[in-house]
Parts: structure tokens; C-alpha cells; sequence
């Protein structure tokens, strides 16, 4: 294998992964001249954002379901400067309770719930008013459990009404662990009006990858990383893929901490074991085209398990987005946040399916599976961090101690929860400390400005 000097002059920066992180942290260290090469496991980019499409559909829609936040600044500010179009509008979410559907995104609508008395809703309307306006100090919060903070505070009853089957769906048997931090960072950031790229959120990812390769940087889509390694010289390190080896000054990994634990072995024993602390939990995700609406009107429901729902959430993508994108199809998405061996990421589709189905007169008496006109499944291992009490002392840095090496998860947004938002803000962040890094080894004069033709 022969190093020879990029054309630019500049250091090669390697990336692992082109979902919505790496490719931000690929926008901004091309605009600055670095030859950048990503490495991504899928035939698409976008990550946990990527789409797929029916051939009669016009907009692809996302694997996993996603919207944006009218918060979320960071990827509307990215979108607006890669010139991706979005707009925001407000569907109906809504919470399952006792055999139907209360839309609950507003204030006036708690009020009309009616499975609470009005004291009990004023005692949890202050809790929510104290979280989302007059605390800021989060830190404090992540020293107790959501579930016993709120259930003290909020009360009992209102909070296993409400809340608590919101934690247990999210985080199966994990959910007393869970600190307030987190949820009181989804208390903050969230917003009724909810945000949708024109074309979906592949056409986002789209756009940003083609500004990647405009700007000089490389996206090689189906290739798996299987090491980086520090290279024997001591500087650099070595990335190698089933079609061989090259050499970058830096490297970003935006996977999970699992396989970054894997494909990093010189990592120390240090970082190795806070990387393997980290727990998480996979999705399973199902999406059905029907030929007519399922729901009247309803977007997202957040489903109890404690009545027997064999998913968590169902949200009819079509009741947010007409279903003209689609060819006329109605969209609904069943889905599951799960420990990575639960039995459902080893069941066939059909058996998902099957699984599945039963509950969707519980929706609409109506329903009959003649109306069924497509199923797609995807499941990941990696979906959803699960913050205990604490996290964010053993949380892994970005800079590890591999000189040039850097990590950026969604296990590292903390307190924020997951979501393509905070993906923007830790790629940019890791591009920030890597052009730093390289700064500061050229004024050093540190041999860093690596290049390597594949080994034949």
C-alpha cells in the first residue's frame, strides 16, 4: 500500500456511516477543503432517516417514522443552508385509554380528558408549566428516576394514566431507570406543530449528499467497515473494508457503541468499557399500505401495553401527509421499541404480521384485511439509548483516546432524546473537533496529511 498526498494538500478524513451525522460532519469539513471519503453500510444514505418507495408513490417515505420539531434548530437551519424544503403542520397525537383515542396536544384537550378530576389535571398541568418553563438546570434532574419523581410529584393516579405507560413502552423493563433529565428535555423541546421535508426526509439526506460530493467529498454506499486501526507508524489510522485498506489523518464513527467497540480494538480498556455500558433498545417497525384511512383523523396514538397491544405506537403517516404523495395509499406505521432479543426481531414478516393485524379493529371495528394492499418491515438493534440515573458521568467523549479517532452516537446527545436534530448537532460538533485536530497537528508539523489507494 503507497501513501501519497491528497491533491488539495489537505489531511484525508475517513467517516463511518451516512445517515444524517455523518453526512453533516462531511458538509462541513468539505466546505473547508478536506478530502473526505464516507463509508456506509446501506445502499442509501440517510441512516435511521432513509426512506423507501413503492413504484406508483411520488415521495418515499422514512424506514422508521420521523418528524421535526419546531425546536429544532439545528437541521432547519442545515436544511435551509443546503436548500432541502419544509414545512410544519399540526396532526393530531393522541393517548389510548380505555378502549379509545384522546387527543391530548393541547391544553384545552387535557382539560376535557375525562379520566382524571380537574385537581388532578391543575397538580399535572403545574408539573409539566415547572419542567418546560422555570427549570433549566437538567443535571439536577438526571440524579433521580423519572418514574418515582413523577409519580410523587404529578400523583399517582395521573401519572399511571398518562405518563408512566409512555415510559414503559419506550423502555420495556428498563423504565425505572430511566432519570428525569431525559424526560424532562422532551417536556422542553417539543412542539405541537410538527415538520416534514418536502419529499420526505430521504430527499433531506439526498440534498446534503449531493452538497457533500459537490464540495470534493466521496460516499461509498454498501461497504462495510470491518477495523480502524492505529496505524504502526503512529500516525494515522486505517480503515479497512472488504475491498482493503486506506490510510486518513482522522476518523469519525457515528455508529453504535456496540459495533464501535468492534471495529476499534485499539481502543483502551477505559473507553472500550464505557462504550459497552451503554444499553439501548432496537426497533420493529411495520408499515402497511391500506386502500382507505384506518383512523378518523388521528396521526400518532401512543398505545398502553397494560392493554395488551402488541405494538407501541401506531401513527397513520397519511392523516399528517395527504395521501396523493402516495399514489392514494394509506400509510400506517405499527411499532415497537424492544430489548435487541426479543422474538420479535427473529419472526418472519408474515408472522409479524399475524401477530400484528388482530389489533387493528381495535382502531376502526371496521377493518378487514382485504384492505391490505402492502407490508413493508424493518428492524434495527440500535434505535433508542436508555439514560439511567447519572448518565452523563460515564457517557464516552467524542475525541477518544486513539489520537485522531472520534465517536459520535445517539447515545451521546444526552440529555436530548434521539432524533435527527441532535444527529446534526454531534456530526457537526465531531467535524468541529476533528478540523481542530488537524489544525493544530499541522502547526505542530505532524505528519498527518495521509492519503492511500486502495490495497490490491
Amino acid at each position: 500500500m503507497m501513501n501519497t498526498p491528497s491533491s488539495s494538500g489537505k489531511a484525508r478524513v475517513g467517516i463511518i456511516g451516512a445517515g444524517v451525522a455523518g453526512l453533516a460532519a462531511a458538509y462541513d469539513l468539505t466546505r473547508q477543503g478536506y478530502p473526505v471519503v464516507i463509508y456506509e453500510g446501506l445502499p442509501v444514505v440517510g441512516g435511521l432517516a432513509a426512506g423507501f418507495k413503492a413504484p406508483h408513490w411520488d415521495w418515499p417515505l422514512e424506514r422508521y417514522y420521523h418528524h421535526l420539531f419546531q425546536s429544532d434548530d439545528e437541521i432547519l437551519n442545515l436544511a435551509q443552508e443546503v436548500g432541502a424544503e419544509f414545512f410544519f403542520r399540526r396532526p393530531i397525537t393522541a393517548m389510548w385509554h380505555k378502549g379509545r383515542g384522546y387527543a391530548f396536544d393541547s391544553p384545552l384537550r387535557v382539560l376535557l380528558f375525562p379520566h382524571l378530576s380537574l385537581p388532578q389535571k391543575i397538580r399535572m398541568g403545574l408539573v409539566i408549566a415547572y419542567l418546560r418553563y422555570l427549570s433549566r438546570n437538567w443535571r439536577r434532574f438526571e440524579r433521580v428516576p423519572a418514574d418515582a419523581w413523577l409519580s410523587r410529584w404529578m400523583g399517582r393516579t395521573a401519572y399511571e394514566t398518562l405518563w408512566q405507560p409512555l415510559l414503559i413502552g419506550k423502555f420495556g423493563d428498563h423504565y425505572r431507570d430511566v432519570n428525569l433529565a431525559w424526560f424532562w428535555a422532551r417536556i422542553y423541546k417539543r412542539s405541537p406543530a410538527l415538520g416534514y421535508f418536502v419529499g420526505g426526509f430521504q430527499a433531506f439526506a439526498d440534498r446534503l449528499a449531493d452538497r457533500v460530493r459537490a464540495q470534493g467529498g466521496e460516499i461509498r454506499l454498501a461497504t462495510l467497515v470491518e477495523s480502524i486501526r492505529l496505524r504502526p507508524e503512529g500516525s494515522g489510522l486505517t480503515v479497512r473494508t472488504p475491498s482493503g485498506e486506506e490510510t486518513f489523518a482522522a476518523v469519525i464513527a457515528t455508529v453504535s457503541p456496540a459495533l464501535m467497540a468492534k471495529v476499534a480494538p485499539d481502543l483502551p480498556d477505559a473507553y472500550l468499557s464505557r462504550l459497552r455500558r451503554l444499553r439501548s433498545m432496537g426497533a420493529v417497525v411495520m408499515t402497511l399500505a391500506l386502500d382507505r384511512p384506518l383512523t378518523k383523523g388521528l396521526y400518532w396514538i401512543n398505545l398502553p401495553k397494560k392493554e395488551g397491544f402488541p405494538f407501541l405506537a401506531l401513527v397513520e403517516h397519511t392523516n399528517y401527509i395527504e395521501p396523493e404523495r402516495y399514489g392514494g395509499d394509506h400509510l400506517v406505521y405499527l411499532g415497537d421499541y424492544l430489548d435487541p432479543d426479543h422474538p420479535y426481531f427473529q419472526m418472519s414478516q408474515a408472522e409479524l404480521l399475524e401477530t400484528f393485524l388482530p389489533a387493528l379493529p381495535r382502531f376502526n371495528p371496521e377493518f378487514q384485511r382485504s384492505w391490505v394492499k402492502g407490508v413493508w418491515l424493518h428492524r434495527t438493534t440500535y434505535a433508542q439509548p436508555v439514560p439511567p440515573v447519572n448518565y452523563s458521568t460515564y457517557i464516552p467523549a467524542l475525541e477518544t483516546p486513539v489520537p485522531g479517532l472520534y465517536f459520535a452516537s445517539m447515545s451521546q446527545v444526552y440529555p436530548w432524546d434521539r432524533g435527527t436534530n441532535y444527529a446534526v448537532e454531534i456530526g457537526r460538533r465531531a467535524g468541529r473537533l476533528v478540523s481542530a485536530y488537524l489544525k493544530k497537528a499541522t502547526q505542530d508539523r505532524e505528519p498527518v496529511a495521509l492519503s492511500a489507494v486502495p490495497a490490491l
